[in-house]
């Protein structure tokens, strides 16, 4: 349900999101593991992910797990990301896996928001990998979430 709710956000929002395909491989309340396949779309012209790529894939990570948690609350808060850091390590030659970890802080950050009405700010981490290569991390990215109720 939730890769096709990506989808069609991607769809009608922004439709780089949907060029890319991404698929939900397990969600919980507190970590969102995302995957975008390796192929003629998503390469470059040496052969390994694209950087743009890992860049929507580190994105939607973290902004659908901030966007489950918004909706749990039930509340007016809108989410834009203030800044992005990339450290690209090896090269993606594969199924690309994203992993963000950091539900139970985004959770705290929407409850913060519902009660100050302030913007807050938090740098979520996400994790890319490709695991029928390796078990070690490809990219790693830092986001710093920023919510503010309307």
């Amino acid at each position: 349900k939730t890769t096709w709710q990506m989808l069609l956000f991607g769809f009608m929002r922004i439709p780089l999101i949907f060029f890319c395909r991404p698929k939900v491989v397990s969600i919980t309340d507190t970590t969102l593991e995302v995957k975008i396949r390796f192929n003629r779309r998503t390469k470059n012209h040496l052969n390994s992910m694209y950087f743009g790529v890992l860049s929507v894939g580190a994105d939607i990570t973290g902004g659908f797990l901030a966007m489950k948690s918004i909706r749990k609350s039930q509340s007016m808060i809108s989410l834009i990301f203030k800044d992005f850091h990339a450290d690209f390590l090896k090269r993606a030659e594969g199924d690309v896996h994203f992993i963000c970890e950091d539900g139970l802080a985004i959770q705290n950050l929407v409850t913060l928001t519902q009660q100050t009405g302030e913007r807050q700010n938090l740098p979520i981490h996400i994790t890319a990998t490709v695991p029928t290569i390796s078990d070690e991390p490809v990219a790693k990215f830092i986001l710093t979430l920023s919510l503010k109720k309307k």
